[in-house]
């Protein structure tokens, strides 16, 4: 489905189901050098059960018109536009990596509006290696096979017979850079991430649930690095759940099943 957002065609996946305004409408965000199609098994079981789903590609990514979000704010404005494009009044945000913060920020920007809030493989602050930022601008390719590296605890997920989720990814990313000759989404994305400083004071905010769904072994944004939000959600009250899962950063691909039965269990 496409939709006009600040003049501007975003494409959102919606399991292949009709938007139904008597539903309930849920928003899953990706994260740097990707796009809807990472909640493959999430997005198509939410929206056969029960919920319109919206998983979008980002501004300037793949499906998607409009220059790539500069900010996590920038991206939270684009995430409450697309909202109001839509006439959803309520909604629940799905983010992952990137995609978490900016529901993170999104949320505290729109308050009652969000009725759920879940942040995958996040962290705060979510700070990348000067390293990694030089290669994504200058040496993107590089900066691919490190992040793959980094991202991923499993060559093959579960049941995943043929399947080859390391290079997969590395497809992906590449599909996604090229999607957009104008603009460097991989730099752009992962210098929002870094430049982010506003989490502890968004998430005093939110005054909706909270759900994080951390990798064990993920690298990226290890499960350690999600103790500061953890912290401010605790001491501001907010109701929290943390769930922690096998694999690493790539949990809706890596370990499919419990990420999605821990949407599910927090969405119900």
């Amino acid at each position: 489905m496409h939709i006009n957002v600040n003049g501007q065609s975003t494409y959102a996946y919606t399991g292949g189901k009709h938007f139904n305004p008597a539903l309930p409408t849920v928003v899953l965000i990706h994260g740097v050098l990707c796009d809807h199609s990472v909640w493959a098994l999430q997005s198509r079981y939410l929206a056969n059960h029960g919920w319109n789903v919206l998983a979008i590609d980002l501004p300037g990514h793949c499906r998607s018109k409009g220059a790539p979000p500069a900010t996590v704010q920038d991206a939270a404005h684009f995430i409450q536009a697309l909202l109001d494009a839509q006439g959803v009044q309520q909604a629940a945000l799905v983010g992952h990596s990137f995609g978490s913060l900016i529901a993170l920020q999104t949320a505290a920007n729109m308050g009652e509006r969000i009725s759920h809030l879940v942040m995958v493989g996040t962290a705060y602050p979510m700070k990348v290696s000067q390293a990694l930022l030089d290669a994504s601008l200058n040496e993107p390719e590089k900066a691919l096979h490190m992040t793959n590296v980094f991202s991923r605890a499993t060559l093959a997920p579960p049941s995943g017979a043929g399947s080859w989720v390391f290079g997969a990814s590395l497809a992906l990313g590449r599909r996604v850079l090229a999607s957009n000759p104008i603009a460097n989404v991989f730099h752009t994305g992962f210098n929002a991430c870094n430049n982010y400083d506003h989490g502890l004071q968004a998430m005093a905010t939110v005054t909706c649930p909270v759900l994080m769904v951390l990798g064990e072994t993920d690298q990226m944004t290890t499960p350690k690095n999600a103790q500061p939000l953890i912290a401010q959600a605790h001491e501001s009250g907010k109701r929290l759940k943390v769930v922690t899962i096998p694999n690493g950063h790539h949990q809706m691909s890596e370990s499919p099943d419990e990420t999605l039965d821990a949407l599910i269990a927090f969405l119900r």
